[in-house]
């Protein structure tokens, strides 16, 4: 049972593996810019947070 679900693990790794490629210039660049407005984004949302905290009677 355990051995049988290993097995099916690794040929469907292997095939993911298989098809994946690694990402030309334009793709990289892309997710870097998502990834960054991303951070900016959690950033800009923790420091309204605390900065609603800070000057609320609640904090």
């Amino acid at each position: 049972m355990v051995l049988n679900k290993v097995s099916s693990f690794l040929a469907s790794a292997r095939r993911v593996l298989i098809i994946a490629r690694k990402p030309n210039w334009n793709e990289y660049q892309t997710m870097a810019k998502v990834t960054g407005l991303g951070i900016v984004v959690i950033a800009l949302l923790a420091y309204i947070i605390y900065l609603f905290f800070a000057f609320s009677p609640l904090g």
